[in-house]
């Protein structure tokens, strides 16, 4: 669709707004018309001396009251426009925020967070002023422009509105010559705004990468570079924009010229008069509006182009996940993979080949494997983030990608290896999943996770705010407010994605006591590298390189040999050392 396109159909459903702010335009301009005409009328009467006192009075009161209605007028068409025009910024940030939350990962690896984010503001803005005041100035601008001309012609001379005319075939000239380098500097403006934001919030987001790395001045010079960049991008965009001026002023000069030299030798010859020259003269400045409307249109609209041509694609973007299952419902039973293989796009080796295992209800799987071994991958496929190229995944004998979307989602805690707290409390981001839950119920997850010393040690306990990404907690505790607020949802499916990691051995230890406690029928995969965590699981699978290489339980694989078995006995040997160096 172009811009064009979305403008009408916006208009469309919004006609009521902007047909009453059109008839108020109208009759603004017919006021503005008539001004001139009743002025040149009080010229011609005041130098013939027909009017008398009473009259002069009654003929000003005319034209105060045409102006205090103009006043109105205008005050009216700008509530009603604007406040529908605010909508289209409105619709189309709902819009894009409801696409982007439908997106999968391989979306995400293609596009930059601090460009979407000037997607959802710079971009819209410039749309949201097309439809807007580009929109009723055109109209505006038009109507006056269109009316005037005929006054000029049929109402005073159309000779002298000829001539007066002469310049005008140039300056539309100028106008799309000025136009087109209009929209090619302020798309390159909001791309480049585009590339200095997403640098500030990859800075932010990094912050403590970069003093670790003693990176503050480079990456402030890199700032400073795209700072100076947008800049110089956005002047060279203004500074387009402002050649419309000079052609207006231009073209509007040699029209005065003209039609005071030709209208003064009309007036010489009699076949004018000094009222109808005034009245002439009137209406030549009231073309000042439309010419400079007609610039100001055209800039709105360019760069609303710009901004279109850049957020369409990613409003239209085919998602990169296809929700088109229709059951509804999970049927109880065994999750199941059968042949899985995977790989993710650009890459060649298989992040999982022809992996096979199965869950029955309320037990607990364990994966572990080398770092790279597509154990977190598995959960992602689980989860329906990424889709596998062969094989299938089941859920109580229903394939997965027969699932709606959200039944799936609804039915699975996942704690992944970053969890992600939001700038909120710690019962708020407990209680995510159960924004409804009592304090009561969100203190006993967190006992659960064991956690909930740790909360009421801090300034405001429950209330205490995390900061951004749970920046004013430790690794240990933003692990463990994830994994509380994973148990508060009480789903059906519970994956840790070595959600332990930064956890001693007694958190681990008490933790895993607590889900197997709490476990009612409820299906656990742990993913982990440290062996003590899957020690107690039900069935534990081993995988390297994609593949499963050792399945069984915990002593079935130790009493094996192999690579768990080398694994376990390494481990345990490290956590004697450190007890040792401990006690000594």
């Amino acid at each position: 669709m172009t811009l064009t396109g979305l403008l009408l159909a916006f208009v469309r459903r919004h006609g009521r707004a902007y047909a009453a702010s059109a008839l108020m335009l109208v009759g603004i301009a017919f006021l503005i018309v008539w001004l001139p005409r009743q002025v040149g009328h009080l010229v011609d009467e005041l130098v013939a001396g027909r009017l008398d006192a009473p009259s002069l009075t009654r003929e000003l009161a005319l034209l105060l009251g045409a102006g205090v209605a103009i006043y109105f007028l205008r005050v009216g068409w700008r509530l009603k426009l604007y406040a529908a025009a605010y909508r289209l910024g409105v619709e189309l940030r709902e819009r894009l925020y409801r696409r982007l939350t439908l997106q999968g990962p391989r979306f995400y690896q293609q596009r930059r967070t601090g460009d979407l984010m000037a997607l959802a503001t710079n971009d819209i803005d410039a749309v949201e002023l097309a439809a807007g005041e580009a929109l009723l100035a055109g109209f505006d601008g038009t109507l006056t422009l269109v009316l005037v001309v005929v006054s000029m012609a049929f109402a005073v001379d159309a000779r002298l509105a000829a001539v007066a005319l002469l310049p005008f075939p140039a300056m539309a000239l100028a106008f799309w010559w000025i136009s087109r380098h209009v929209h090619d500097a302020s798309h390159d403006a909001l791309a480049r705004f585009s590339d200095l934001n997403d640098h500030v919030q990859e800075t932010l987001a990094g912050v403590r990468t970069l003093r670790a790395l003693g990176l503050e001045t480079r990456s402030a010079q890199r700032f400073a570079e795209l700072a100076e960049g947008a800049a110089h991008a956005s002047e060279r965009a203004q500074r387009w924009e402002a050649t419309y001026e000079p052609a207006v002023g231009l073209s509007l000069t040699a029209a005065t010229v003209l039609t005071l030299g030709y209208g003064g030798w009309l007036v010489w010859h009699a076949e004018l008069t000094i009222g109808q020259l005034t009245s002439f003269s009137l209406y030549l400045g009231q073309l000042i509006w439309p010419m400079f409307a007609a610039g100001w249109v055209l800039s709105l609209i360019e760069r609303g182009r710009a901004a279109w041509g850049r957020l369409q694609p990613v409003l239209d973007a085919p998602l990169t996940l296809d929700d088109d299952g229709a059951v509804d419902a999970i049927t109880p039973g065994a999750i199941e993979a059968r042949d899985v293989s995977f790989s993710y796009p650009g890459q060649r080796a298989l992040a999982l080949d022809e992996v096979s295992l199965s869950l029955a209800p309320g037990q607990t799987l364990g994966l572990v494997g080398p770092t790279g071994a597509g154990k977190s991958t598995l959960l992602k496929l689980l989860l329906r983030q990424w889709v596998p190229q062969h094989g299938s995944l089941h859920w109580g004998g229903t394939d997965l990608s027969h699932l709606r979307l959200d039944v799936l989602r609804e039915a699975c805690a996942w704690v992944p290896q970053e969890p992600f707290l939001f700038s909120a409390s710690v019962a708020e981001n407990i209680a995510l999943a159960q924004p409804r839950a009592t304090p009561a119920q969100i203190e006993r997850a967190a006992r659960l996770a064991a956690v909930h010393d740790d909360i009421l040690r801090l300034p405001q306990g429950y209330a205490t705010p995390v900061g951004e990404r749970g920046v004013t907690l430790s690794g240990g505790q933003r692990q463990r407010v994830a994994i509380a607020r994973a148990l508060l949802a009480d789903c059906p499916l519970l994956l840790l994605d070595d959600a332990l990691s930064a956890v001693d051995t007694g958190t681990e230890a008490s933790i895993l006591a607590h889900l197997r406690e709490q476990r009612r029928g409820r299906s656990v995969i742990i993913v982990a590298h440290r062996l003590s965590a899957v020690a107690d699981a039900d069935h534990i699978v081993v995988l390297h390189h994609g593949r499963v290489t050792e399945r069984g339980t915990h002593d079935e694989l130790v009493a094996r040999g192999g690579w768990y078995a080398a694994q376990w006995r390494y481990q345990q040997l490290e956590e004697q050392l450190e007890a040792t160096l401990d006690a000594a």
